[in-house]
């Protein structure tokens, strides 16, 4: 299922009739004891990672995340307090098909994603994990969220180096080992295959269009998520695209 975005005039083909729901378990439960419905991310605070990057000097570090529609997976990251910049495009696949009519076909091998520009002196690469999976998907859907259905739609970790890998595979790890939901978690990790930035009416799409439809059922609950979970992390202004990060048409 696609959602088609000519330019600014968006045509909405999702289902957007009752909330979906995420299947979790409440943390000091199993899923051998009980398997409840509970809502979609935001419901409860996942624990902290294990294990984090290594210290490194004070410059600015790189994290790419794909949960689903870019908008909303921006969205959550522009009101991280340290994150600097994010840019909305696709990852996964060759240069040549990061266009988003192509991308939407399912047959590329890009995901929609968000890369992040952020400060590690004060908000580390397992805290943007920790925010990733407690606010901004559901990460037991295998490719798709929510009523976007597709390989474009997967959940991925596109890391850049060994300890971004690391990292990201101890903490799917611990978050499974918890058995904190219903079935095991499908975000995959994988090396970065280059990001490319989206076209220029993708970017911002959260903060431009609060009230459009599609973003008050799907994304606006996971901004509410981050607030209230992560109220030391959340940072009121978000942090836009420049126009000039993103010349694509």
């Amino acid at each position: 299922m696609k959602r088609i975005a000519p330019g600014l005039a968006l045509t909405l083909v999702a289902c957007l009739a009752a909330p979906i729901m995420v299947r979790a378990v409440p943390l000091e439960m199993g899923r051998d004891t009980v398997s409840a419905v509970l809502p979609r991310p935001g419901t409860f605070l996942l624990p902290a990672p294990d294990q984090d990057m290594p210290a490194t000097p004070a410059r600015l570090q790189t994290a790419i995340f794909a949960g689903g529609c870019f908008w909303g997976v921006q969205g959550v990251f522009q009101h991280v307090d340290g994150v600097t910049a994010t840019l909305a495009g696709y990852d996964g696949g060759d240069a040549a098909t990061a266009r988003y009519a192509q991308v939407s076909e399912g047959t590329t091998g890009h995901a929609e994603s968000v890369k992040v520009i952020y400060d590690p002196s004060k908000v580390t690469y397992s805290q943007l994990l920790r925010i990733f999976f407690s606010a901004a998907l559901d990460p037991t859907e295998r490719d798709q969220q929510y009523p976007d259905n597709g390989t474009q739609y997967r959940s991925v970790l596109f890391t850049l180096n060994a300890a971004q890998d690391q990292v990201a595979h101890a903490y799917i790890a611990q978050l499974d080992a918890g058995r904190l939901y219903a079935g095991p978690i499908a975000t995959e990790v994988v090396p970065d295959h280059g990001f490319h930035a989206a076209e220029s009416h993708h970017q911002n799409f959260l903060a431009s269009f609060p009230n459009n439809p599609y973003i008050a059922t799907y994304d606006q609950p996971k901004l509410l998520a981050l607030r209230s979970l992560f109220p030391s992390a959340w940072h009121t202004q978000p942090v836009l695209a420049l126009a000039s990060d993103t010349p694509r048409p």
